[in-house]
């Protein structure tokens, strides 16, 4: 592969400027892809292949982020730079981007947990800018300040970033008030969970797809209770869902439904779990609150046509 160390200003750069973005390509086309847009925006660009990578981060004092441009697996070299770069995100080195297709989401995701780490799946330019200015504004804040939950201007990049992605105004009320927006009821007198019929949630989860053939599915877009759903079947069903699948079955773009499956994890609704047989997967599933929160809303609704 033809990948040489490319920079708008030399390999070290100007030390009066910020640090460069460091660019891990898996291919020539993905390199210029990314290079072009880091460029565009006003950052230096330093752009390596994904076997290189590990060793230019030993080598480079400080960056302003890394971005991760991946239009193929790499195999070992890319599990080594994908455990480095989540070991370095969270001891605070850098802000990180990685821009990937969906069938390499399972595989990224059995290594990356860190929650500040974006994720792109397939991304538009828009969305590729949101979350390039997004990074640098978290590294920029963090010099400033520890703790940067806080900060106002990261706060509404944020913001821009997710809405984007068609989900800031709801992602924004779970993610400042989850209380008021936690899926789970009062414990019944009882304390017992009632059981559900796998065929009446399949019967909701196809009478959702089916309003896509008279509207605009835009319209109806609710990728969390669409993910519930389809975990909630598959847990009835004892069936296990990779992180790829439950994209697939929010219905609305992947690196939205990514947004979404980090947001419902941080929530306690979703949970993480390795595959016992492949270490390059990772499986989502309901937590015990949020199975036991859909089982009693099954049982409460009945036999109500539920969409």
């Amino acid at each position: 592969m033809n990948m040489s160390v490319a920079s708008s200003a030399g390999s070290f750069g100007d030390f009066s400027l910020p640090p460069p973005i460091i660019i891990a390509a898996s291919s020539d086309e993905a390199r210029a892809r990314a290079s072009v847009m880091a460029e565009a925006a006003g950052f230096r660009a330093v752009a390596v292949s994904v076997d290189d990578a590990v060793d230019r981060l030993d080598l480079q004092a400080s960056t302003s982020a890394v971005w991760l441009e991946l239009d193929r697996d790499q195999g070992l070299p890319l599990d080594l730079l994908l455990d480095r770069v989540e070991n370095d995100v969270g001891e605070g080195h850098f802000p990180a981007i990685i821009c990937s297709p969906l069938p390499l989401i399972d595989r990224i995701m059995s290594r990356i947990t860190d929650p500040s780490v974006e994720l792109l799946v397939n991304p538009s330019p828009i969305e590729r800018a949101a979350a390039l200015a997004l990074a640098i504004a978290v590294r920029q804040s963090s010099n400033r300040l520890h703790d940067i939950s806080g900060e106002p201007g990261v706060a509404k990049l944020r913001q821009i970033s997710d809405e984007v992605s068609r989900i800031a105004a709801t992602l924004a009320r779970l993610s400042t008030n989850p209380a008021a927006t936690a899926i789970e009821r009062p414990e019944p007198a009882t304390g017992e969970i009632p059981p559900v019929s796998l065929d009446v949630v399949r019967q909701v989860i196809r009478a959702r797809r089916v309003r896509g053939r008279f509207f605009d599915e835009t319209l109806f877009a609710d990728p969390a209770w669409d993910m519930l759903l389809d975990l909630f079947q598959a847990e009835i069903s004892q069936h296990r869902v990779p992180v790829s699948s439950l994209c697939i079955a929010a219905a609305v773009p992947a690196t939205t439904a990514l947004r979404w499956i980090k947001t419902m994890t941080d929530a306690g609704h979703f949970q993480r779990r390795a595959d016992p047989h492949d270490g390059r997967r990772v499986f989502v599933e309901l937590s015990p609150q949020a199975s036991k929160a859909m089982h009693r809303y099954f049982a409460e609704v009945g036999k109500t046509t539920i969409v």
